[in-house]
Protein backbone atom coordinates (compact mmCIF):
# COMPACT_ATOMS: atom_id res chain seq x y z
CA UNK A 1 0.00 0.00 0.00
CA UNK A 2 1.10 3.59 -1.05
CA UNK A 3 1.78 6.04 1.50
CA UNK A 4 0.63 9.69 1.40
CA UNK A 5 1.76 12.70 2.43
CA UNK A 6 0.42 15.97 1.61
CA UNK A 7 1.86 19.47 2.07
CA UNK A 8 0.57 23.11 1.24
CA UNK A 9 -1.70 23.54 3.24
CA UNK A 10 -2.24 27.62 5.61
CA UNK A 11 -4.32 30.36 5.79
CA UNK A 12 -5.37 32.42 2.88
CA UNK A 13 -7.15 35.55 2.21
CA UNK A 14 -10.70 35.48 0.39
CA UNK A 15 -9.69 35.25 -3.30
CA UNK A 16 -6.52 33.83 -2.78
CA UNK A 17 -4.43 31.15 -3.91
CA UNK A 18 -2.98 28.02 -2.65
CA UNK A 19 -1.12 24.59 -4.24
CA UNK A 20 -1.17 21.90 -2.36
CA UNK A 21 0.54 18.68 -2.74
CA UNK A 22 0.30 15.23 -2.11
CA UNK A 23 3.79 12.91 -2.53
CA UNK A 24 4.05 8.95 -2.85
CA UNK A 25 6.52 7.88 0.54
CA UNK A 26 8.14 4.52 -0.35
CA UNK A 27 6.30 3.81 -3.00
CA UNK A 28 4.59 4.96 -6.43
CA UNK A 29 1.85 6.35 -7.66
CA UNK A 30 1.91 4.28 -11.30
CA UNK A 31 -1.20 2.48 -11.68
CA UNK A 32 -3.05 4.46 -9.37
CA UNK A 33 -5.88 7.20 -9.23
CA UNK A 34 -5.59 9.65 -6.83
CA UNK A 35 -8.05 12.00 -5.15
CA UNK A 36 -8.32 14.77 -2.97
CA UNK A 37 -11.37 15.03 -0.70
CA UNK A 38 -11.96 17.59 1.86
CA UNK A 39 -13.22 17.06 5.29
CA UNK A 40 -15.21 20.35 7.79
CA UNK A 41 -16.52 18.96 10.94
CA UNK A 42 -19.73 17.79 11.19
CA UNK A 43 -19.55 16.48 7.65
CA UNK A 44 -18.54 13.94 5.52
CA UNK A 45 -15.65 13.73 3.10
CA UNK A 46 -16.17 15.76 0.34
CA UNK A 47 -14.73 14.24 -2.74
CA UNK A 48 -13.44 17.55 -5.02
CA UNK A 49 -11.01 16.41 -7.69
CA UNK A 50 -9.61 13.29 -8.87
CA UNK A 51 -6.83 12.25 -10.91
CA UNK A 52 -6.20 8.93 -12.96
CA UNK A 53 -2.88 9.51 -14.88
CA UNK A 54 -2.19 6.65 -16.43
CA UNK A 55 -5.77 7.11 -17.76
CA UNK A 56 -5.57 10.65 -18.54
CA UNK A 57 -8.71 11.38 -16.34
CA UNK A 58 -9.60 14.38 -14.39
CA UNK A 59 -12.37 15.03 -12.31
CA UNK A 60 -13.54 18.14 -10.62
CA UNK A 61 -16.75 18.47 -8.13
CA UNK A 62 -19.14 21.24 -9.58
CA UNK A 63 -17.78 23.57 -6.12
CA UNK A 64 -14.56 23.89 -7.27
CA UNK A 65 -15.03 23.32 -10.94
CA UNK A 66 -12.69 26.36 -12.45
CA UNK A 67 -11.61 27.17 -9.89
CA UNK A 68 -9.01 24.30 -9.08
CA UNK A 69 -6.69 22.55 -11.10
CA UNK A 70 -4.97 18.82 -10.19
CA UNK A 71 -2.05 17.54 -12.08
CA UNK A 72 0.43 14.83 -11.89
CA UNK A 73 4.17 14.82 -11.90
CA UNK A 74 5.21 11.07 -12.30
CA UNK A 75 8.35 11.43 -11.75
CA UNK A 76 8.05 13.12 -8.29
CA UNK A 77 5.52 10.74 -7.27
CA UNK A 78 3.54 13.73 -6.68
CA UNK A 79 0.23 14.90 -7.23
CA UNK A 80 -1.05 18.73 -6.90
CA UNK A 81 -3.98 20.53 -6.32
CA UNK A 82 -3.72 24.51 -7.47
CA UNK A 83 -6.80 26.47 -5.80
CA UNK A 84 -7.98 29.69 -6.71
CA UNK A 85 -10.41 31.83 -5.97
CA UNK A 86 -10.48 30.17 -2.40
CA UNK A 87 -13.76 31.47 -0.20
CA UNK A 88 -14.51 30.90 3.46
CA UNK A 89 -15.67 27.93 2.27
CA UNK A 90 -13.37 26.29 0.70
CA UNK A 91 -11.77 25.76 4.65
CA UNK A 92 -11.34 22.92 5.58
CA UNK A 93 -8.74 19.39 5.68
CA UNK A 94 -7.55 18.35 2.49
CA UNK A 95 -6.37 14.72 2.17
CA UNK A 96 -5.23 13.02 -0.81
CA UNK A 97 -6.05 9.60 -1.34
CA UNK A 98 -4.73 6.41 -3.70
CA UNK A 99 -7.29 4.00 -4.84
CA UNK A 100 -8.18 1.74 -7.72
CA UNK A 101 -8.04 3.91 -11.26
CA UNK A 102 -12.28 3.11 -11.56
CA UNK A 103 -12.71 4.84 -8.62
CA UNK A 104 -11.94 8.48 -10.75
CA UNK A 105 -13.90 8.93 -13.69
CA UNK A 106 -14.51 11.59 -15.65
CA UNK A 107 -17.89 12.29 -14.06
CA UNK A 108 -17.03 11.37 -10.63
CA UNK A 109 -14.88 10.96 -7.76
CA UNK A 110 -15.79 7.16 -5.58
CA UNK A 111 -17.18 8.09 -2.13
CA UNK A 112 -14.26 7.76 0.38
CA UNK A 113 -14.85 4.41 1.52
CA UNK A 114 -13.70 3.13 -1.86
CA UNK A 115 -10.16 4.56 -1.64
CA UNK A 116 -7.88 2.47 0.22
CA UNK A 117 -4.35 4.67 1.22
CA UNK A 118 -4.66 8.00 2.98
CA UNK A 119 -2.78 10.53 4.03
CA UNK A 120 -3.00 12.49 7.17
CA UNK A 121 -4.24 16.29 5.82
CA UNK A 122 -3.51 19.85 5.64
CA UNK A 123 -5.03 22.46 6.89
CA UNK A 124 -6.78 25.11 4.70
CA UNK A 125 -8.00 28.37 6.56
CA UNK A 126 -9.50 30.88 4.34
CA UNK A 127 -10.32 34.84 5.76
CA UNK A 128 -12.69 36.58 4.66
Amino acid sequence: EVQLVESGGGLVQAGGSLKLSCAASGGSFDGYAISWFRATPGRAREGVSCVSPNLGITYYADSVKGRFTISSDMAKNTVYLQMSGLSPEDAAVYYCAAGNNAWCTGNKVYPSSYWASWGQGTQVTVSS
